[in-house]
Parts: structure tokens; C-alpha cells; sequence
């Protein structure tokens, strides 16, 4: 990959993983420790924390949807990060804030990419461009066996359903990324209990916030 744009203002933080593995557990937990110790927080997700991205995450979520090109896939997720970035993300990050954001690029190279066996490189590029080519400062991955994250669900949107091997292609891509550029990840074993999971990664983030 490609080195990218990393904000030289605010702090911007990613939770990444497949499913169940507690990242939106984590993000308020990070974001009420950060706004406990006097930090301006901005908690968002993607897709769908704009209002363009409310009516995409209906479109890529939504079982009823059915089936979709993958290409089209590929553009409608890219479509609600070009919209997050430039309204939401980009804008808290120039005033100084700390962005969470529960999912980012990262997903879209796990699994529109290796997850739909499409060329991840293809869609990395359509990606960077849609978001400025902005990198979070950290991407924590909570890493659970699909097996385990996706036994917490008693009913599963259009992207949770899918195969087995589908997740564990996605599981492996993040695995990978991660181990190419550890300064800019953190994987966590997701099976831990909450507590012990925020402490990590409470432990990292305050690393990173001393020497900012």
C-alpha cells in the first residue's frame, strides 16, 4: 500500500474487525475515557453517519436489497466515505478533536475486496481517492474467528450473512494489514473481557497522546 495523508492536527483513531468483535463497545469506552481526561471527541461509524450515508447503508445493509454487483458494492461504500471524510471527519480533525470512527478504508479492503475476491488493489485506489487519502493515526483490530462473532447474532443484515469463507477471507485481510504496518495498528485478541480490551488499547492511545 501506498503511503498516505496522516492529519497533522487532530487525533483520528479507526475500530476495525469483523463482526462481533466488540468495536462499537470500544469506541464509547475510548471516547468516554478521552472526554474524562478533557479531550474533544467526535464518535462516528461508517456507513451511514451522514445523512447521503443513511440512505447508502440502507442500500449496502439491507437484506431485501438482494443481490448487488460487485463493482456497485465497491462505489456505494466509497460513496458514503468521500461524504464522511469531507463532512464529518476531516472537518473535527482541523479543529483539534480526537475522531473514533467504528470502521474506515480498512473494511472496504477486507471485504469488498478480499472478501468479494475482487482486485484489492482496484479498490483501495477508488478508496484513498474518495477519501483524500486520509490514514488514521491508529486502526485497533478486535480479532475474533467469525465462527465465535458471528454466533452473537440472532438475526444478520445482508454482509453478515454471507459465507463462512467470505469472513474468514475478511479476517485475514485485516490480520495482513496489520502485520504490514505495526506502528499504525493494534490487533487485540477480541475474546478478552471488555475491560481488559479498553486497557490495551487505552494503554496505546496513551502512548500516542503523550507524544503528539
Amino acid at each position: 500500500m501506498s503511503t498516505g495523508a496522516f492529519s497533522d492536527t487532530g487525533l483520528f483513531v479507526c475500530f476495525e474487525g469483523g463482526e462481533g468483535g466488540g468495536k462499537s463497545t470500544q469506541s464509547r469506552l475510548l471516547q468516554q475515557w478521552l472526554e474524562a481526561d478533557g479531550h474533544e471527541v467526535v464518535l462516528t461509524f461508517e456507513p451511514g453517519d451522514t445523512e447521503v450515508g443513511k440512505r447508502i447503508r440502507q442500500i449496502v445493509l439491507s437484506p431485501e436489497t438482494g443481490e448487488l454487483s460487485n463493482r456497485t458494492e465497491v462505489l456505494l461504500y466509497a460513496a458514503d466515505k468521500a461524504e464522511h471524510v469531507d463532512t464529518v471527519v476531516l472537518p473535527a480533525l482541523r479543529a483539534g478533536r480526537v475522531v473514533i470512527t467504528d470502521r474506515y478504508v480498512d473494511s472496504a479492503l477486507a471485504y469488498q475486496g478480499a472478501g468479494r475476491t475482487e482486485a484489492v488493489a482496484e479498490v483501495e485506489a477508488v478508496n484513498r481517492w474518495a477519501t483524500r487519502d486520509l490514514r488514521p493515526h491508529l486502526t485497533v483490530v478486535l480479532d475474533l474467528a467469525p465462527q465465535a462473532g458471528l454466533g452473537r447474532f440472532e438475526e444478520r443484515d445482508r454482509i453478515e450473512g454471507e459465507s463462512l469463507e467470505f469472513h474468514q477471507r475478511v479476517r485475514e485481510a485485516f490480520l495482513a494489514m496489520a502485520a504490514a504496518d505495526p506502528d499504525h495498528y493494534l490487533v487485540v485478541d477480541a475474546r478478552g473481557s471488555i475491560e481488559e480490551i479498553h486497557a490495551v488499547i487505552r494503554a496505546r492511545v496513551a502512548a500516542m497522546l503523550v507524544t503528539a
